[in-house]
């Protein structure tokens, strides 16, 4: 356990499933054993933020601690951590506070809470805001590395995402009117002339603008174009 008698327990990282999916588990042990998980660590009693600091790096993790959560906020690095991990009671800025601004600001971010004094509605509001997990301390160690290996995949997974929605949405850009109705369309599952039913025009004319678009978008299929439509979010409304 970690906790406020700042005793660490652990050697090395061991993630179980328990917390996650399998094969989040293992990205993440592999990740970790290359040291490149980076971790940010709000935490304004100094011992204990030394304490966690210590396990993790223990752990194979690379660290940042920061006594505040406007200390995180004006670091030059603040959006390349794959995980944060934040004392809920911090002073000034509080840690749901923090949780608005990084979902605000850095919408990939992962946020692990800590607290000494339970409260199970602060928590269930944090995990409905988007939080991996609300842990109480003393910290178990385990459920610490467990919550750190979702909120690093997810943080990945989604600043991956963000990424290459952003090279897309440019793409997209150079697609005409009628050809970005055709794209939402044929990644519903429709066919060449359910669409051109739709569209009150020829199967034909749906062919070329299909063409078109994949051209454009650089699509070799239309699983391509499905897969490119999900990073888009063209059918989430």
């Amino acid at each position: 356990m970690l906790g406020e008698d700042n005793t660490v327990s652990i050697a090395k990282t061991r993630f179980g499933p328990q917390n996650g999916r399998a094969e989040d588990v293992r990205d993440i042990k592999t990740d970790a054993a290359t040291g490149l998980i980076k971790v940010a660590i709000i935490e304004d009693d100094e011992s204990l933020r030394q304490a966690l600091s210590f396990q993790l790096r223990t752990a194979s993790f690379d660290v940042v601690a920061y006594s505040s959560a406007e200390e995180l906020l004006e670091a030059a690095d603040a959006k390349e951590f794959d995980c944060v991990v934040a004392d809920i009671y911090l002073p000034r800025m509080n840690g749901l506070q923090l949780q608005e601004e990084l979902n605000r600001t850095v919408p990939y971010a992962s946020i692990v809470f800590i607290t000494g004094r339970g409260d199970l509605s602060l928590g269930m509001h944090a995990m409905r805001k988007g939080a991996v997990d609300f842990l109480e301390k003393p910290v178990d160690d385990q459920a610490l590395l467990n919550a750190l290996a979702i909120g690093a995949h997810r943080s990945r997974t989604r600043r991956t995402e963000q990424s290459q929605r952003i090279g897309l949405e440019e793409v997209q850009r150079s697609l005409t009117s009628r050809e970005r109705e055709v794209f939402a369309l044929i990644t519903t599952g429709l066919l060449n002339k359910q669409v051109a039913a739709k569209l009150g025009t020829t199967e034909r004319t749906v062919k070329a603008h299909r063409a078109s678009v994949m051209n454009k978008m650089g699509a070799g299929s239309l699983a391509d174009l499905v897969r490119m439509s999900a990073i888009l979010r063209i059918h989430s409304n």
